[in-house]
């Protein structure tokens, strides 16, 4: 039985997320890693991981961000889904989905500090994926990216950026 994006936004709780789609944190490791063993770019305390689930609706966009550490994509159920980062002002684009013959990926790795973006593949469909970020997720890493800055850095993608960025 298929179940609908609206199905599991109600199942599993999830909330709007800032870059756009939908999200829970389930799990945040009780350990603690401290500022003098992270590199220096972090400021206080982190848990060595967390997890969320994320859904992400045809519809809808994750915007252009960024985070100071690596992200492995999990995915679960839905369409499959396109990663954008912009490596060394190029995008490069990671498939996350169940169809290994088309070149999905169960899971896909974003590098700390990557400028990334994700969308849906199929239209009037969705995507139910899950996050794992090593240290911990906190806002304080979190930076969503402002479309004039983008495109002054790189505008050569203004095509992406202005497809995947809010105003």
């Amino acid at each position: 039985m298929n179940k609908s994006a609206n199905y599991f936004i109600e199942k599993l709780n999830l909330q709007k997320h800032p870059e756009g789609g939908y999200f829970k944190e389930i799990y945040r490791s009780k350990e603690i890693i401290k500022p003098n063993a992270l590199p220096p770019y972090f400021d206080g305390n982190r848990n060595i991981s967390t997890s969320i689930y994320f859904l992400l609706k045809s519809e809808d966009f994750s915007s252009f961000h960024k985070i100071k550490s690596d992200e492995i994509w999990h995915f679960y159920q839905g369409s499959p889904l396109t990663i954008f980062l912009i490596i060394n002002g190029k995008i490069v684009k990671l498939l996350l989905g169940n169809n290994l013959d088309n070149g999905e990926s169960f899971q896909q790795i974003v590098p700390k500090n990557s400028w990334f973006a994700a969308c849906v593949n199929c239209p009037n469909s969705f995507s139910l994926i899950g996050c794992t970020v090593a240290p911990g997720f906190n806002f304080n890493d979190f930076e969503i990216a402002k479309r004039k800055e983008l495109l002054s850095n790189y505008p050569s993608l203004h095509e992406k950026i202005n497809k995947l960025t809010k105003k």
